[in-house]
């Protein structure tokens, strides 16, 4: 099992299938390569300063060091994005919620695609949409 490092990886599991828990959210995405299963961890700024955020970290990494690994799929990719209640809730409890998760059936997401532009604003970069521009 390797780690998910790149940005652009982080990105791309964000738009697969999720599953929600109490202590974290579940990201995953099939890849079509035959590599190992690839895990990434996160928690955002709003979970609180860096001692928090890395606490939460570390107790994620060591759920899935300690979860069965067949009970994930091959050839998939994983994030586990972290939440508050990662700090106060009991380590068993996460750990059980943690295979219910990978046993759910997982809630696919809406996104598709993201190309960073609102929908219905689809005018080229550098020109102003028509409705502002002035008459001829």
């Amino acid at each position: 099992m390797d780690r998910l490092r790149q940005r652009a990886d982080f990105l791309a599991v964000a738009n697969g299938a999720r599953v929600n828990s109490p202590a974290f959210v579940l990201q995953s995405r099939s890849r079509d390569d035959g590599g190992p299963i690839r895990v990434g961890f996160t928690v955002t700024k709003k979970n609180g300063n860096a001692p928090e955020r890395n606490r939460i970290r570390r107790r994620l990494r060591e759920l899935v060091k300690r979860l069965d690994p067949v009970s994930m799929q091959p050839h998939h990719d994983y994030v586990l994005v972290g939440r508050r209640d990662a700090l106060s809730r009991p380590f068993a409890a996460m750990l059980d919620d943690l295979r219910i998760a990978f046993s759910k059936p997982a809630r696919h997401t809406a996104k598709g695609s993201h190309t960073g532009q609102s929908k219905g604003r689809g005018h080229r970069p550098g020109t102003a949409p028509a409705a502002s521009r002035k008459p001829d």
